[in-house]
């Protein structure tokens, strides 16, 4: 049984996606808080609680695009699976990509998944109405950076 709002991080660039995703998770029946961000940069600052994201909340779960500006999603999943107080963060690697060498290497750099989104509207609600029925009502996640 869920007792608080499950945070999620969605690192996507593209603003119809974003949206069509936080749609998908509205209609959902977890109870969740997604803050977007547009970029890799944004994404580190938010996770390392830099300027202006000094009060942003821990994330329970990152969907990550890996095709991003300024610093790609590829090395947004590298450093975050190398930082001992991030890396236990589950990544959800969301992205147009369907090329085997980014599969392999984000699986490499440690991702939790890879989905490649889908192009039709309706299977990209689906997948993401599976990416919370299945992190958010199944997975046990864990709440908080932990220091290992």
């Amino acid at each position: 049984m869920i007792t608080r709002a499950i945070e999620i991080l969605l690192v996507e660039d593209n603003p119809g996606d974003a949206r069509l995703t936080l749609e998908a998770f509205k209609e959902g029946k977890v109870i969740n808080n997604v803050t977007v961000v547009r970029d890799g940069v944004e994404a580190m600052a938010y996770l390392r609680r830099q300027e202006p994201y000094g009060q942003a909340k821990h994330p329970d779960i990152i969907l990550l695009d890996l095709n991003l500006p300024r610093k790609d999603g590829r090395e947004v999943l590298t450093e975050i699976k190398s930082d001992r107080h991030l890396r236990q963060i589950p990544v959800v690697v969301l992205t147009t990509s369907t090329a085997e060498e980014d599969i392999a290497r984000a699986y490499s750099s440690h991702a939790n998944c890879y989905i490649s989104k889908p192009v039709d509207l309706e299977q990209f609600l689906r997948v993401a109405s599976s990416i919370e029925s299945f992190w958010l009502n199944f997975v046990k996640l864990p709440h908080g950076a932990v220091d290992v």
